[in-house]
């Protein structure tokens, strides 16, 4: 998820320096939207590998 949302990221760069704003904003909001599940994900994750075994 991590390497999508920097990826995503990279391109909103990209785009907003040659001008395209609308695709940068797009961009942006993939990006934020793949770190956000990418950093729930992981904690979730986290948690759920700490409950001891039955």
């Amino acid at each position: 998820m991590f390497g999508w949302a920097v990826t995503f990221l990279i391109v909103a760069i990209i785009a907003a320096v040659l001008g395209f704003s609308g695709i940068a904003g797009t961009a942006v909001n993939i990006a934020w939207i793949l770190f956000v599940v990418g950093l729930i994900l992981s904690i979730v994750f986290f948690i759920a590998g700490r409950r001891p075994p039955f």
